[in-house]
């Protein structure tokens, strides 16, 4: 199954079309099954050349669970060629990938690779930056209908990561990650988000990732230089060609900004 699966996924990635929840034919997947499944894909993708830039955590939010019918977090690669940072004129191609969604995330730069054991001020050392981004993901599944194995299988639902401007990782910065609060504005509607609703903030949200990388079959220890984005601050929402979305944060340590999508 990990290898149909796998070149069923990856297919459906490339060419931007979705396929029925691999539970609706095994609704015993489990989580390790999918990690394996999406180790998979992260074989045939670096063998055609895909660099890894990073990794997404996925589902830290806890208030979002009961929407999305997961009750874990989940991990994911991120390449090269899906994280950028946001241009000048803050003009943003949308992918194209099945119903895309935007997701407002605190984004790590590493300088050193941090060990499962550390406390949160030896995994604080490790960090290089720290910014803002908006992550984009994707749903290889029909109306975002799935299970938390079927979406660490997807590739964790990642579809690529815009990065705002890097700060430095100052203790008060860090500090501020947790107690913020966050609004995402686009056409319409406003959602209202917490730094603390990420696993109890985007630090234990990175601290979560270090005691889960095992799970991934193959998968190394985070490396200098790695970007890792550690889940979304609201609730994702549907986006479009030609709509505007803004994020303000009640903290001036933290950039909010302004994308447009073409």
């Amino acid at each position: 199954m990990r290898d149909t699966s796998a070149d069923a996924l990856l297919a459906a990635f490339d060419g931007n079309f979705q396929i029925a929840p691999l539970t609706d034919a095994s609704p015993d997947l489990t989580l390790d099954e999918g990690y394996a499944i999406a180790a998979k894909i992260g074989e045939m993708r670096r063998a055609r050349g895909e660099r890894i830039a990073g990794r997404k955590i996925g589902f830290t939010n806890r208030t979002i669970w009961p929407i999305y019918n997961v009750d874990a977090p989940v991990w994911g690669w991120m390449y090269e060629g899906g994280v950028s940072d946001i241009p000048s004129d803050c003009v943003i191609p949308l992918p194209a990938l099945p119903e895309p969604r935007i997701e407002p995330e605190i984004v790590f730069g590493f300088k050193a690779s941090p060990a499962p054991d550390m406390d949160l001020t030896a995994l604080a050392d490790c960090i290089d930056w720290v910014a803002h981004g908006f992550e984009i993901v994707t749903s290889l599944y029909p109306a975002w209908r799935f299970t938390a194995p079927d979406a660490v299988a997807a590739m964790a639902m990642h579809g690529a990561l815009w990065v705002g401007p890097r700060r430095a990782a100052t203790p008060d910065r860090l500090e501020a990650l947790t107690t913020c609060g966050v609004t995402l504005s686009g056409p319409g509607e406003a959602l209202i988000g917490h730094g603390v609703d990420v696993l109890g903030g985007p630090l234990m949200a990175l601290l979560h990732l270090v005691s889960q990388i095992d799970r991934m079959p193959g998968a190394a220890p985070i490396q200098p230089g790695e970007v890792i984005t550690t889940g979304t601050l609201t609730d994702a929402r549907p986006i479009a060609p030609d709509q505007v979305w803004e994020t303000t944060f009640d903290t001036p340590l933290i950039d909010g900004l302004r994308v447009t999508f073409a």
